[in-house]
């Protein structure tokens, strides 16, 4: 059984070129998104047509990368609000960019959220 914590979720803006492996994409982690390749957080790359998906997640005692790739259709991107190269996500949109939901339609309900997250 494969048991991966992830703390949290990061879509790269530009699209990826899908050959890189785990070294590509970790370079992408450190020196275009600025983040700690190691942290236990999960960085999503799309490509250019959007019908692959990569995900790069350190699992203590190595990379995993998943791998999807659509046999029909395409991958719905949120927008983007800032010149920042990466996105935090939830695990939620997440799914729902995974399992084709239109995005742009959805509407989230207003839920609690504890203090400690809204600084966050």
């Amino acid at each position: 059984m494969i048991a991966v914590t992830i703390k949290r979720y990061f879509l790269y803006r530009h699209p990826t070129d899908m050959r890189k492996g785990f070294d590509g994409l970790s370079g992408l982690v450190i020196n275009e998104m600025g983040c700690d390749h190691l942290s236990g957080d999960a960085y999503i790359f799309i490509n250019k047509r959007r019908t692959l998906v990569k995900i790069l997640v350190w699992d203590r005692t190595g990379f995993v990368i998943y791998y999807k790739k659509l046999s029909s259709g395409t991958f719905e991107l949120p927008k983007w609000e800032d010149a920042k190269n990466k996105k935090e996500l939830s695990i939620v949109l997440l799914t729902m960019i995974l399992e084709g939901v239109k995005i742009s339609s959805a509407k989230m309900r207003k839920r609690y959220i504890p203090p400690a997250e809204k600084r966050a």
